[in-house]
Parts: structure tokens; sequence; C-alpha cells
């Protein structure tokens, strides 16, 4: 399980990063009306909307670390992974809107961008970086979507205030020919964050739909299982993730003849073997079963088949 100090330190980043993108929305779109630059003010609008994303993660982090409860057997996790499904609509519906008035703009620019609004956009750029690196670490490390898609955001920023630096300086550069470039780069900035939010709601909808975890976590399971002297077999193994953890149910096969105290010790064992090794595993529900399908009376097992 994620420790109390990773938890914490999650919580921190997203409250941080509220803060953050506050002065830099304040700040860069103040700067791009006053030095008449187009992407810049979408790159502002962007970062007005990450407040609402990371205030959303933040709250997402808080509830999804409370314990389960009567209402909640299965804990908040689920909360969190709503979290990222919310910053994914957000992230789609804010890049259409700065790609829609940009388009419909193009035509009303009639000066070149000036110089401050690539100093804001540099600054950006460096911000957002230190951002999203420590975002991802911490993601990482608490296995939060939430967290992670706030940091792919940041990662976007930085993408969209490149953008947006490429479009001022062929703008300034070329005025004659390339003053409609600082439209353009706001537009391209509305689709990259577009697609930043497509990929975040599909990544929360599988969480949602109870798809299983990668290969490779769920075969981590059954080794671990299969290593619990009495286990003749794994049969069959469920995942589904509820927020920070995944949640296993496991069928296990045992001695057709065994006890059931014997075969109840076995499934705690398997049990307490799966949680002490795999911290991102938050419960196993273990089910048993006689090997090869027999009951202890030579006659096929319930639930078994032919």
């Amino acid at each position: 399980m994620p420790s109390d100090v990773a938890l914490h330190h999650g919580r921190q980043l997203a409250l941080v990063s509220v803060l953050v993108s506050a002065a830099l929305a304040a700040m860069s779109v103040a700067v791009g009306l006053a030095a008449g630059s187009v992407s810049v003010v979408a790159i502002g609008v962007e970062f007005a909307g990450d407040v609402l994303t990371s205030t959303v993660v933040f709250v997402g982090l808080l509830v999804a670390s409370r314990p389960p409860d009567d209402n909640h057997p299965y804990g908040h996790g689920r909360i969190e992974t709503v979290a990222g499904l919310f910053v994914g609509f957000v992230l789609i519906a804010g890049g259409a809107g700065i790609v829609w008035r940009s388009i419909t703009d193009v035509g009303l620019q009639t000066r070149a961008p000036e110089w401050p609004a690539l100093i804001v956009l540099i600054v950006a750029i460096a911000v957002r970086s230190v951002m999203a690196a420590q975002k991802l670490r911490v993601a990482r490390q608490i296995g939060s979507l939430a967290l992670r898609s706030d940091a792919w955001n940041d990662a976007v920023d930085i993408l969209s205030a490149g953008v947006a630096l490429v479009a001022v300086v062929l703008a300034r550069a070329f005025p004659e020919r390339l003053l409609a470039a600082d439209h353009y780069g706001a537009v391209v900035v509305g689709l990259i964050v577009v697609g930043t939010g497509v990929r975040v709601v599909r990544s929360a909808t599988l969480d949602l739909a109870d798809t299983m975890p990668d290969p490779g976590m769920i075969e981590a399971v059954r080794r671990i299982a299969l290593s619990v002297p009495g286990v003749d077999a794994v049969e069959k193994q469920y995942a589904r993730k509820t927020g920070l953890q995944y949640h296993i149910d496991l069928h296990v096969e045992v001695a057709p003849d065994m006890t059931v105290r014997e075969s109840h010790r076995i499934a705690h064992e398997v049990q307490a073997s799966v949680l002490r090794q795999l911290g991102w595993v938050a419960g196993v529900l273990v089910h048993v079963e006689p090997a090869g399908g027999v009951s202890a009376d030579g006659g096929l097992a319930p639930g078994s088949s032919t």
C-alpha cells in the first residue's frame, strides 16, 4: 500500500499545482493581452483550467486515502479515478474552446506580439517541467491515476507553450507573411489539449470498467499463490482497480481430501503472502476448490465441468 508519506506528498503537489497554475494563468493572460499575443492568452486560459483540474485532483487524493467503512468496503479509491475522468473532460472542453476561439479570431490580429510574450512562455515551460517531473515520480510511487493525469496535463502545457513560443517568434520575425502564426499556434495548442483529454478519459474509463491489469502483474499474484505449500494450482484470478490499488479474487486448488480447517489456513496464507509482497494490492479474496475438480467422495465437485 502507498505510504502515508507518499500520499501526503501527492496531496501537497496537487495543492502547490493549484497555486502555481493560478499564478501562471494570471501572468499569461495579462502579458498576452498587453503584448497582443493570442497564443499566450490561450496558454493562460489553459492554465486557468489547470487550477480547476488540480483542485479536483487534490480533493480526489484526499478522499481516496480514507480507509474502508461500512458503506465503502473496498475503500474510497474510485473517487480518485473519477477525479482523473473529470480532468480528462475538462481538458477536452478547454482545448475545443481554444481551437474555436483561435479560428474565429484569426483575421483580427493587426500587429505582431511584443517581446514580453516570449518571456512568459519561457517561464511557463521551465515551471511546468519541474512540476511534471515531480508529479510523475510521486504518481508512480502511489499509483495515482489522477496525479499521473495531472502530470501529463503539465507535459501538455509544456508542449503547448513550446508551440506558442514558436508561433510568437514567427509572427515577430515575419510580420508581413506570418502574422497569423500566433493564431494558428493557439489552434495547435487547443488540439494538443483535446488529444490529451481523450487519452486521460480513456484511461479512467478502463479503470472504472474493471479492466484487468497488465499480464505481468497478474502473473506475479499467481506465482506468489503457487509458492504457498498446499496450493496445487490457481484456477482463476481476477483483479479490479479501486483508485490507488487493486482488489484480487483468486480461486486456488488444494487436495480434495483436505479438511476445511487446513484449506482455510492455506487460503489465509495465500492472502497474507500476496498482501505482504505486492504493495499495489489492497485486498485478496481467496476461494478454495478441490484439485482436479473432484470432490472428496470421488464425485464431480460443484461448479466443475466435464
